[in-house]
């Protein structure tokens, strides 16, 4: 049976199925968390966190995919210092790709025309593949044969099943992909259902399986520029792939489910189940207002002047771990730090005169600061920057992501 784009109804659950869900109501309280978040941070700082982030996103989503790679071997990857093993090697190198079409599709800052097109989803493919070994191109059985290779940034020109989906045919990709982008483009809809079709469009972009590999790291890298584009500011801030790693085994079945005919007179008037859609629909939006929450807790300023001040408690008695001996700091660093999350940076001026010491001390604290990576500067006159360094995370963002 030749596939078409009828083939992929109902695009989104129907406005009676919708009448009847919390889906509306999840949308509009993901708007607003977001938007709260947003307003409690500096520019500076929601900067500086959506940097660290890039890396718990990439565990996260390469995680799903069977990519074992913790945050501490990533930020190791990326400081030059490899795994001696070649397969460990590898998907470090995976893990940094993944990090890079972050960084690439955020600083493109792309418009909502840009991110559903075709060309945006090739790029994404396109920019992880060129980042990584050649090696993991090649695509094999179950016993281990060679079948394939991806050609990156090209969708795949042969058929392919995953579990019992059958995957539309390869000639049909690229209109499939064109039309896929014209529907889910959110200049289609209205108010909260804007966030629904992007989280209805996350499972249809996997039921195309558009490339040969790939397809689940690029549905989310996708997902995570449009909810940005649509206008969920604090994305970045918070990312999808933590919770869909922390349920795994439900995020799977779950867009096993909506891959499945529709099923009876009951399940909507589409190709595929409705049902099944509106399930994965409302998984997505409870992960991402866990996520958003969980994230507005921790940078609650209340909150992190706590966490910092726990920090600087726990260096004081070498309960922090790191590679480097850490100094003990002066209670007045709580306050220095506090005040560079709040703005996202300081001026060397009230650094100084928040240390509360003479300016010797004052500077001697500064330079342990600095020299910590709890804050940085561009030149020895610029601002000074608050920072999250590696030793620092489970004290500033606890159960981000695993200590070891």
């Amino acid at each position: 049976m030749t596939t078409t784009i009828t083939s992929l109804t109902p695009f989104i659950p129907s406005d009676k199925a919708l009448g009847h869900s919390p889906l509306p109501d999840k949308a509009v309280g993901l708007q607003a968390k977001s938007a709260g978040l947003m307003g409690q941070l500096a520019p500076l700082t929601l900067a500086t966190i959506e940097q660290h982030m890039e890396v718990i996103n990439s565990y996260y989503s390469n995680k799903i995919e069977g990519n074992p790679t913790r945050p501490h071997e990533i930020r190791a990857a990326a400081q030059g210092h490899y795994s001696s093993d070649a397969k460990a090697r590898d998907l470090q190198e995976e893990s940094l790709a993944h990090m890079a079409v972050q960084r690439w599709s955020r600083e493109q800052k792309p418009t909502l025309d840009t991110v559903f097109s075709p060309d945006f989803i090739l790029q994404l493919h396109q920019q992880f593949y060129e980042g990584i070994p050649e090696r993991l191109w090649v695509v094999t059985d179950a016993s281990g044969n060679t079948l394939d290779k991806v050609i990156p940034g090209q969708w795949r020109t042969r058929s392919v099943e995953v579990g019992q989906h059958i995957a539309p045919e390869a000639d049909k990709v690229a209109s499939l992909m064109e039309r896929f982008c014209e529907e889910y483009h959110p200049q289609r809809f209205k108010g909260d259902r804007k966030l629904i079709a992007i989280m209805a469009a996350h499972h249809r972009l996997v039921w195309i399986h558009p490339f040969l590999d790939g397809n689940g790291r690029v549905a989310r890298l996708w997902t995570d520029a449009a909810l940005r584009a649509v206008g969920l500011g604090s994305y970045g801030a918070w990312c999808l792939s933590r919770g869909l790693a922390r349920s795994a085994d439900q995020y799977k079945l779950l867009l096993h489910g909506a891959d499945s005919p529709r099923q009876g007179d009951y399940d909507g008037r589409g190709a595929l189940s409705e049902q099944g859609l509106l399930k994965v629909c409302d998984y997505l939006l409870d992960v991402a207002i866990d996520q958003v929450t969980y994230m507005s807790g921790l940078l609650e300023l209340g909150g992190m002047r706590e966490r910092i001040q726990s920090y600087v408690h726990a260096r004081n008695d070498r309960r922090v771990p790191s590679e480097q001996t850490l100094g003990e700091l002066k209670p007045s660093a709580v306050l220095v730090l506090y005040s560079a999350f709040i703005h996202g940076e300081i001026s060397r001026a009230h650094s100084l005169e928040l240390c509360a010491m003479p300016e010797r001390s004052a500077r001697r604290l500064l330079s342990q600061l600095k020299a910590d990576g709890l804050l940085s500067e561009t030149s020895s006159r610029s601002p000074l920057r608050w920072e999250i360094p590696e030793h620092a995370e489970p004290w500033y963002f606890p159960q981000l992501a695993p200590l070891v």
